[in-house]
C-alpha cells in the first residue's frame, strides 16, 4: 500500500484565490486539486507530533503516529553513562525543568526529570524516552527517521544505534521504514558502513544553499537523503537532487503556507511540526 499524500489546500488555495481579486475559474481550481491528488508527498513528524506534544517524548510520537503520520522523526544523543536518549538540545535546560549537558548527566539523572510541563500542565511527568523504548513502541507501526545529534560529542554513537537496530532485526531492507540522518556527513559515512542496508541521509543547514552537482554527487556515495532547511529549497535543487539519485525532505514546515510552497517545489516529503498541514489518501500499488 502505498500512500498520496495532499496537502490541506482547500481553505488555503480557497482563501488566496479569492482574496482581493476576481474568482479563479472552476477549471483551475480542478487543475489544481488534480496536480496535487497526483504528488506523492512523505509526512514526516518532526520530533514526534511537536505542534501539539512536547518534543522527543513518547506522548509527541504517538500523536504522530495517531495523526499518520509516515514517520515520527526522533533526535539521539547519548548520556555520560552511555544509554542512547531522545533529546534535541546538547542541554536539558530548555525541554526539561534540569539543567547541564547530555552528556555529563547520567540516564536515572535525566529520568528524574519533567520532560512535559514546559509544554503544557496536561504533559506534567512526561519523561525523556530511550531510543529503544522509542523502537519497541513503533516499529513495524510507523516508520522512524532517526538523527544522530552531534554525533561528535559521542564517540561511539554509530555503533550503538547500529547495534540497537540489529538485535530488534531493523537493520534490513523494510521498506526504508527506518532512516539515519546527521549534519554531521562523516558520522553518517560511519553509521552507513555500520549498516550499509539501512537509507541514510544529510542534513544540510543554509549554508548549502549553493550545493553544486558535484558535491551532490558526492553525498550521494553513502546517502539516499539530503535533507535541507527548507529556506533554500528551490525547483532547481530539487531536480540536482533527484539527478544524483537521492529524495528530498526538507526541514521544518510550521504553517500551511510553507507546506503548500514545498509541495509546489517538488519535494519527496516535508518534515513538520503539524501533520495535518499534509493528508493522506491511500490508494493501491500499481
Amino acid at each position: 500500500m502505498k500512500r498520496i499524500v495532499t496537502v490541506l489546500a482547500g481553505v488555503g488555495i480557497a482563501m488566496s484565490s479569492f482574496a482581493g481579486t476576481a474568482a479563479a475559474e472552476p477549471a483551475e481550481l480542478s487543475s489544481i486539486v488534480s496536480k496535487q491528488e497526483q504528488q506523492k508527498m512523505i509526512n514526516v513528524a518532526h520530533r514526534g507530533a511537536s505542534g501539539h506534544a512536547p518534543e522527543n517524548t513518547m506522548a509527541a510520537f504517538h500523536k504522530g503516529f495517531e495523526m499518520k503520520a509516515d514517520y515520527i522523526e526522533i533526535d539521539v544523543q547519548m548520556t555520560k553513562d552511555g544509554e542512547l536518549i531522545a533529546i534535541h538540545d546538547t542541554t536539558v535546560d530548555r525541554t526539561t525543568n534540569g539543567t547541564g549537558a547530555v552528556g555529563s548527566l547520567t540516564f536515572e539523572e535525566i529520568r528524574q526529570l519533567d520532560a512535559g510541563s514546559w509544554f503544557g500542565p496536561e504533559f506534567a511527568g512526561e519523561k525523556v524516552p530511550t531510543f529503544e523504548e522509542i523502537l519497541d513502541a513503533f516499529r513495524g507501526k510507523v516508520g522512524i527517521l532517526i538523527e544522530l545529534k552531534a554525533p561528535e560529542l559521542y564517540p561511539g554513537i554509530e555503533e550503538k544505534v547500529a547495534e540497537a537496530l540489529m538485535e530488534r532485526n531493523l537493520h534490513r531492507p523494510n521498506n526504508e521504514k527506518i532512516i539515519i540522518q546527521s549534519f554531521n556527513h562523516e558520522s553518517m559515512q560511519t553509521s552507513k558502513e555500520l549498516l550499509p542496508n539501512v537509507p541514510h541521509g544529510v542534513l544540510a543547514g543554509a549554508s548549502w544553499a549553493d550545493v553544486t552537482e558535484e558535491q551532490l554527487a558526492e553525498f550521494a556515495t553513502y546517502a539516499d537523503y539530503f535533507n535541507p532547511n527548507m529556506n533554500i529549497v528551490t525547483h532547481d535543487l530539487v531536480a540536482d537532487v533527484h539527478e544524483a539519485d537521492m529524495k528530498i525532505y526538507p526541514y521544518t514546515s510550521r504553517s500551511q503556507e510553507q507546506a503548500l510552497r514545498l509541495f509546489d517545489l517538488g519535494v519527496d516529503g516535508i518534515i513538520t511540526d503539524y501533520t495535518e498541514h499534509v493528508y493522506h489518501h491511500p490508494v493501491k500499488s500499481k
